[in-house]
């Protein structure tokens, strides 16, 4: 059963890495996983918190929304790849086809994805958050963070499943942080969503 999975995994990652191959997506995945790309989004959020909300609710906002980040990032780096310690396919020496490098492949271990864990995290703790605002925006939120987190497949650093994993752990700390922001955030400041 874990063989077969394996091999389906193994199938997929080949599928994104080789087949999907063009000149087009060779542009823009390598820049849509890198952090500095969507340096003005989290700028543009976080003035969109400080304008919305009075200072003690845009504060709490933001402390929770870092530490959300912080923990989905310390239990996929720390907790689980140094557990599973399951190799990046760009790390595999023997595959066939083989693994098409588009971005250096650096050190540490493939399952979960951190990069997955974090933007999971950053959608999921953003609609929990704002509930009540974003039920048109929603979507758009999963659709960037499954971008950035296919992306990391189609430049050979993670598997499908290692994307899984990933999203499994943001999405579980982000909306459990987001519910808890949501629930103690002072309700003044949501007066400007309704």
């Amino acid at each position: 059963m874990i063989e077969t999975l394996l091999r389906w995994d193994t199938s997929l990652f080949h599928w994104i890495n080789n087949d999907w191959s063009n000149a087009l997506f060779d542009i823009i995945f390598p820049a849509v996983r890198n952090k500095f790309f969507w340096l003005p989004l989290y700028v543009l959020v976080f003035c969109w918190i400080m304008f919305n909300h009075h200072i003690r609710g845009a504060l709490l906002i933001i402390s929770c929304l870092g530490l959300s980040i912080f923990a989905s990032d310390t239990i996929s780096s720390k907790l689980i790849k140094d557990q599973v310690q399951r190799l990046r396919p760009c790390h595999v020496l023997y595959m066939d086809p083989p693994v098409i490098e588009r971005v250096n492949c650096g050190s540490g271990y493939s399952f979960t994805s951190s990069h997955a864990a974090n933007h999971f995290c950053f959608a999921a703790f953003f609609i929990a958050v704002f509930s009540h605002y974003m039920r048109r925006w929603k979507h758009w939120w999963w659709a960037w963070a499954a971008l950035i987190s296919i992306a990391q497949v189609y430049v050979g650093l993670h598997y499908p499943s290692d994307i899984i994993g990933g999203a499994i752990v943001g999405i579980i700390v982000g909306t459990s942080m987001g519910r808890f922001c949501h629930r103690y955030t002072p309700k003044s400041t949501e007066g400007d969503f309704h």
